[in-house]
């Protein structure tokens, strides 16, 4: 039995178009062609690119990071109710706002109808973001 044609004649000799259900991303050899992103430098702040629509609903797991510390187990073990623990960031610095353990945004600590709250003092635009990924 003779293998399938990927290609749809289209009335010229010799030449086809790729069949429809060739999988994306796949080149005529079969071998993965990486997928190339638009190019975000060209959007405006407060703009989006309207394909990314779909994906504004998915929930993200936003972090605010005080600081950070190392200890040993045995301190660890030794510490109970009034026990303070040292942080390497400096009192007064901004706090970093992470998204999925990513950096998105610094900013500074407030109090908002008795609940804190963080005033962002810096974004990271989305071409920082996206050149941290690579």
């Amino acid at each position: 039995m003779a293998a399938a044609d990927n290609t749809q004649n289209d009335g010229e000799a010799g030449k086809g178009k790729p069949a429809a259900k060739r999988q994306a991303g796949a080149s005529e050899n079969g071998a993965k062609e990486p997928y190339a992103f638009s190019d975000l430098k060209g959007q405006g702040a407060g703009q989006r690119p309207a394909n990314l629509d779909f994906i504004l609903d998915i929930p993200l797991e936003i972090t605010v990071e005080l600081g950070r510390t190392r200890m040993m187990i045995n301190e660890l073990l030794k510490l109970g109710q009034g026990s303070v623990i040292e942080l390497t960031k400096p009192a007064g610095d901004t706090l970093e706002i992470l998204a999925n353990n990513r950096l998105i945004a610094k900013g500074d600590v407030v109090v908002v109808n008795d609940k804190y709250g963080i005033r962002l003092t810096e974004v990271i635009s989305p071409v920082e973001r996206l050149e941290k990924l690579k």
